[in-house]
Formats: structure tokens, sequence, C-alpha cells
């Protein structure tokens, strides 16, 4: 008789199909430490068949729109922020691509956005990034810089898209035929991956602008209006990267 030890090698190193067999050849014995790891390790096919499921629901819009050819996820992040950049991602996935526990960026953790970031552009067939400096922001609005930011992350493209998945918004001047879809980063995949690439785009660059401005805090509120960057923004006084026409209240 086997060892538990290595029961629980042969179950570590065990693809799905491998899984199944093992179940069937340990079913029968009734030492604890088989019993528990045939438990979890059910318990772990579960999980991972609930993820398949809900990522399978995340294609919803991508199926229903398939037949207009490739379709580009587009999302935004930094909207609120009183300093930096607003970004845009632009995400053509593959048909039917599955990425594991790709979700709306704002649900993840930050070590899970780095990890999917680099998942997303080796699988993607193609993907994009926009950006409107601050500057920029004073000078049309949020609003307007944001569209800004989406047009040039679909211009980035190595591909055409047919389709334009948003995240709940239509950007003007685009010959692309479009779909808003309200809460989209949570509903669309395509949509999601945009917003992974945009947020972390963002948030590495708030992280360098922290480098050499360390006084505002960027690294751990990434430009938003926490108190201690208001309270920062009173003592120092704007920074180059601060939108003047979202601190007025401040300073």
């Amino acid at each position: 008789m086997k060892k538990i030890a290595e029961i629980k090698q042969e179950f570590l190193q065990a693809d799905d199909a491998a899984l199944s067999r093992l179940f069937a050849l340990y079913a029968d014995d009734g030492r604890a430490g088989v019993v528990s790891l045939l438990a979890k390790y059910r318990k772990k096919q579960e999980r991972l068949a609930a993820e398949y499921a809900r990522l399978d629901g995340m294609l919803e819009y991508e199926h229903t729109y398939a037949h207009n050819g490739l379709i580009c996820g587009i999302d935004e992040a930094g909207r609120g922020p009183l300093a930096g950049p607003v970004v845009a991602g632009a995400v053509i996935l593959p048909e039917n691509c599955r990425i594991l526990y790709l979700n709306d960026s704002k649900q993840l953790t930050e070590k899970r956005r780095e990890e999917l970031f680099e998942e997303i552009q080796d699988k993607a067939v193609a993907w994009g990034i926009g950006m409107a400096s601050p500057a920029r922001i004073d000078e049309i609005n949020i609003l307007q810089a944001t569209y800004e930011a989406m047009r040039e992350a679909v211009l980035q493209l190595q591909v055409q898209p047919q389709l334009l998945l948003n995240d709940a918004v239509r950007i003007p001047q685009m010959d692309i035929p479009q779909i808003p879809v309200i809460k989209g980063d949570a509903k669309s995949l395509s949509i999601a991956a945009a917003s992974v690439l945009a947020k972390v785009t963002r948030d590495r660059l708030m992280r360098e602008y922290d480098k050499i401005m360390p006084e505002y805090g960027f690294a751990s509120n990434k430009g938003y209006g926490s108190a201690a960057h208001i309270a920062a923004l009173k003592q120092y006084g704007p920074s180059p990267i601060h939108r003047n026409s979202f601190i007025g209240n401040f300073v």
C-alpha cells in the first residue's frame, strides 16, 4: 500500500483527467489522510468548475455578437482621482478565451491584477493602451478626456475590430459599431480584460510618480482623494500631475 505522502504527490502532479482516475483509484482507501486528500481535491474541482461557469457567463456578449467579427472590449481607469492621467484599455480576446479569475479589476487584488495583466497580453489577439494627461483633463473635461483615451487605445490595436463592447459609454467620433454595457467590466470578459490593462498601467505609473513626489503618497492612494492625500495637497500645494479642475475645494 502506498504511503499517504506518495499519494499526495500524485495528486499534486495530476491534471484534470488524472484526477478523475485518482479519485476512482483511492475511493475505497479508508485512511483518514487519504479521505481528507480526496475531499480537498474534490472541493478544488468544484471551485474550478464554478469558475469556468462564471467565465462562460461573462462570454455572453461575445457569443451574442460573434457574427460581427473581432470584438474589442474597452474600459478606463482613473476618472475620479485628483491627480494623474485617465487611462483606457482596449482588448481583443480569441474566441471562447478563458482566463481564470479574470473579473472587474476593482474586484481583484493588486497581485492578481498584475498576474492577469501578463496573461491578457500573452493571450490577446490584440491590445492597446490610451491615456489623457491631467492637463488635457483640465482642458477638455474628464468625460471628453476619457473618450479621447479610449479612441487612442483602439488606434493602438494591431488589428481592426468590427465591434466595440464599452463599459457603459458610447464613444463619439468612432466609425466602428459600439455596444455600451452597463457594469460591463463585470459582465463581459473582453471589457474585464480592458479594465485590468487600464488599471495596472495606471497604478504602475502612479507608483513611478511616487518615487519623484513621495510627499503625496501616490503609491498608496493612486491619486485618489484620501485624507492623507488631501492633507498633503493642503500642505505642499498641487504637483505637476494634479488636476486643477478637481482640486479647487482643497487649495
